[in-house]
């Protein structure tokens, strides 16, 4: 089964206080799993990698064979795709980080840039998380 999960990164300020929402539809668009979380202050780049690695450990509860991330980090989405190298040392450790999970995935994983209107629901849950204050690990 493939899953379609929309991924966010929100930072009030650069670096502030900042939260990841993400959001697992099914395929036929089902809203099937949401998270959020605050994870402190950090830059949005940060939040953008931490949403996609708590996307990664939570997608094997959805039982996927195939995960399809939508993020709206055309940063993030063009380092994992290999056109834009990791030049930051905080970021390239993120990115080592989703690597490693990525090579033990059960799932075929593809990651997609989307415009901010397609990616309402993640910035929504991201921004909640940022004022729920509820702790979320990354």
């Amino acid at each position: 089964m493939t899953v379609h999960a929309y991924t966010d990164g929100a930072a009030r300020g650069n670096p502030g206080e900042a939260g990841i929402g993400i959001l697992f539809k099914d395929e036929h668009g089902k809203t099937i799993h949401r998270m959020y979380g605050y994870i402190g202050e950090t830059t949005n780049n940060i939040a953008e990698y931490k949403a996609l690695l708590a996307c990664l450990k939570a997608a094997p509860v959805t039982r996927c064979s195939r995960l399809v991330v939508h993020s709206d980090s055309e940063l993030v989405v063009r380092q994992l795709n290999g056109e834009y190298k990791v030049k930051d040392a905080v970021l390239r450790a993120y990115f080592v980080k989703i690597h490693r999970l990525l090579a033990k995935s059960p799932f075929e994983f593809e990651i997609r840039h989307v415009s901010r209107e397609q990616n309402k629901e993640a910035d929504r849950l991201a921004n909640l998380g940022i004022d729920s204050r509820k702790r979320i690990r990354t």
